[in-house]
């Protein structure tokens, strides 16, 4: 690993049971980079996250940190969790809780900030996702879902963080929509400096918001390298779900 690697994954495998999910994959993010991880449902984009994240670990290989070794010790000693923000598929929101508090849930749970103080945050952060104030008391089930998806962005960024991951960003959301979750992505990672991890089928979005391209295909990255290369990439797999065509390599079974 170089210094100019925020996270790699080496040689990672995950099973479970006798269904192989992830191959010996291996897949490094640049410091300060926007990587953008597609590939179909089932193709194992959501377990690869999980494990950088510690909710599952893998059966082998190795994850490393700004050349550490990520693990369960490590990320605790290496306070992991309070420098990255996450925008989940659903957004995730707390119903119990005000759009406010959901905005601020991290700083207050998780960096022991005063209440009052992580209010002020989280009214700053709610008008840089482009919603008014008059929102801030709301439940989350009072709001549309693109405005859930920025309730979530504004708390993914609450604290600053140094690696945001975006669980499929744009899903569910109409096509006008998802573009101005993809706008604010690009300007909210850009004014914080921070590396952005996203996984996604969506490759209006993936192409929009990333500098670099990985595909996962039958558990292992069978392709990276930057956005505008893509299109050359000389890879039937690629090519093919780029372009959203039936017919090549990848075979879909429509009984399962």
């Amino acid at each position: 690993m170089t210094k100019n690697n925020m996270i790699e994954l080496i040689n990672i495998h995950k099973s479970f049971g006798s269904k192989i999910i992830l191959n010996d994959l291996n897949l490094k993010i640049k410091k300060g980079s926007s990587t953008v991880v597609v590939g179909g449902s089932g193709t194992g984009k959501s377990v690869m996250l999980k494990c950088i994240l510690g909710l599952t670990n893998p059966d082998s290989g190795t994850l490393l940190y700004k050349d550490q070794e990520l693990n369960e010790k490590s990320r605790i000693s290496s306070k992991f969790y309070t420098k990255i923000g996450m925008l989940f598929q659903g957004s995730a929101l707390f119903d119990s809780l005000t759009v406010w508090e959901n905005v601020c849930f991290g700083l207050v749970q998780g960096h022991g900030m005063q209440i009052s103080e992580a209010k002020e945050i989280s009214m700053k952060n709610l008008k840089k996702v482009g919603l008014d104030a008059n929102i801030a008391n709301l439940s989350p089930s009072e709001l549309s879902g693109g405005m859930q998806k920025r309730v979530a962005l504004a708390r993914a960024i609450a604290a600053n963080p140094e690696i945001i991951f975006f669980d499929e960003p744009t899903t569910g959301l109409d096509p006008i929509m998802a573009d101005v979750i993809n706008n604010l992505i690009i300007e909210l990672v850009g004014d914080l400096g921070a590396t952005a991890i996203t996984i996604t089928h969506d490759m209006a979005s993936a192409r929009k918001i990333s500098d670099t391209i990985a595909m996962l295909y039958d558990g292992s990255i069978i392709w990276q390298g930057e956005t505008n290369s893509i299109d050359s990439s000389d890879n039937d797999y690629v090519d093919q779900f780029i372009n959203g065509r039936a017919d090549g390599p990848i075979k879909l079974n429509i009984y399962e």
